[in-house]
């Protein structure tokens, strides 16, 4: 039997009550049930310096810029729910992406990013779903060797999109985020086949 493909998911905001860490549950499972093996992350446990290049030369990376390198390197997809701050990518999600690419010692080049697969949504309770944040994460991680897929899910009025316990209340939104992850998954399968 294959062994499931690795799929690190996480929000770009650290809000309690953030729309994208509700739309990346949904997503998770969605991958889940399609036989990924998920490891869910809150950004809010790797808080971070904002990147600075003075303070990387004087005392290398910081230690949750090493942990979360660490995960990106042991998982072979990125399962990404980015919030739209002011029409472009939120400053956690740069950060961190920036954070982790970053080599150390005889490590190749975006070690953390070459070569893996992503999955990216967003929600926001603009009337375009966060589609302008999302071009903007598509062109960074292809920028920096990542696979993002075609396909793409956003949730407009995202204020009023979610049920009490999470779900979407629009069943074919739910089913699309849902499926865009499996998507993932199948893409993953193929490519290690």
């Amino acid at each position: 039997m294959a062994i499931p493909p690795k799929i690190l998911a996480f929000a770009g905001s650290t809000r309690t009550e953030s729309f994208n860490k509700k739309l990346v549950n949904i997503a998770v499972n969605g991958a889940r049930d399609a036989g990924g093996g998920v490891t869910l992350i809150d950004l809010r446990d790797y808080p971070l310096p904002l990147f600075d290049g003075d303070l990387e030369e004087r005392e290398g990376l910081p230690e949750n810029a090493r942990n979360l390198k660490q995960l990106f390197l042991v998982h072979d997809g990125l399962l990404i729910s980015a919030p739209e701050y002011n029409s472009g990518i939120s400053g956690v999600l740069k950060n961190t992406i920036d954070w982790v690419s970053r080599s150390e010692g005889d490590e190749d080049d975006l070690a953390g990013f070459v070569g893996k697969v992503a999955a990216i949504m967003s929600a926001s309770p603009g009337a375009l779903g966060g589609l302008r944040g999302l071009l903007q994460v598509r062109s960074i991680l292809t920028n920096i060797h990542v696979l993002v897929l075609c396909d793409q899910v956003t949730v407009s009025r995202a204020h009023e999109a979610f049920s009490a316990d999470g779900s979407l209340k629009d069943a074919k939104k739910q089913a699309a985020v849902e499926k865009h992850a499996a998507t993932l998954v199948q893409t993953l399968r193929k490519l290690k086949a």
